[in-house]
């Protein structure tokens, strides 16, 4: 069985406790069928070069503040995965990190898409001092694995920018989110990933966009692991708290 090659925009911690805004997680898990065991990517732990959670359930990262206290009373027990870990760190040549917990980019969006927490799980860390090209280069090393049954999930944002944000929710998406957000579905429509591993040079408003850049470089992981025979879908979408996007990319 393949398993989907996908990006999520994991949005604010309290995602972990919106039911509604959740639902779209959960409803889009349910149009496939159960991976295998999952390789995430999140953009809340960059190393670089890669290297390989090993651990498995545990405390959660709370790797934010100001948020509601209820979220540390979260917990996501998913089962490890060693044998996959130990296939990536040979593969990759990759330091294996056996204190790494999952951090929020991880449980957040899981907690809707697999409460049941049954699913194996592995971390890998993002290597965003890469270019774009030898990130994409990454998730099609990856994509082998998805005729294995693991899904290959990149967590970040595809509009990202916090110092933008409109906290109080009434606020309409700006110019330049929308016009980012057109260029990235537009391109990934297109199966343009050079355009995509190009980004710097060929996306608008990225300074407004992603001041930082670790909450796009997931896509490149995620798209680099779509095949050739694949098209994209957008099983998320929308803006929150004004220019945060919600878009999700689904390959396969």
């Amino acid at each position: 069985m393949r398993a989907p090659s996908a990006f999520v925009s994991h949005g604010a911690p309290t995602l972990a406790l919106d039911q509604r805004a959740g639902a779209d997680f959960a409803a889009w898990a349910r149009s496939f069928a159960a991976p295998r065991a999952l390789l995430v990517i999140s953009a809340h732990w960059e190393r670089t070069p890669v290297r390989v959670g090993t651990a498995a359930g545990g405390p959660l990262i709370h790797d934010y503040s100001g948020f509601p206290p209820e979220l540390r009373r979260l917990e996501y027990p998913a089962p490890g995965a060693p044998e996959l870990a130990e296939r990536l760190a040979q593969q990759l040549g990759a330091q294996r990190a056996p204190d790494r917990r999952w951090d929020h980019g991880v449980w957040v969006p899981l907690l809707h898409m697999y409460p049941a927490a049954d699913v194996p799980l592995v971390q890998i860390s993002l290597p965003s001092q890469l270019p774009g090209a030898e990130i994409l280069a990454l998730g099609r090393a990856l994509a082998p694995l998805r005729e294995d049954g693991v899904m290959i999930l990149g967590s970040g944002g595809m509009v990202h920018n916090l110092g933008a944000l409109d906290w109080s929710g009434g606020a309409r998406p700006p110019a330049w989110a929308l016009e980012f957000e057109a260029w990235a579905r537009a391109v990934l429509v297109a199966g343009d990933f050079d355009q995509l591993a190009d980004f710097q040079n060929a996306a608008p408003a990225l300074d407004l966009a992603h001041p930082t850049l670790e909450h796009f470089l997931p896509l490149l992981v995620a798209a680099g692991a779509a095949l050739p025979d694949e098209t994209v879908k957008f099983p998320i979408a929308g803006f929150e708290y004004g220019s945060l996007s919600r878009l999700a990319a689904h390959f396969g």
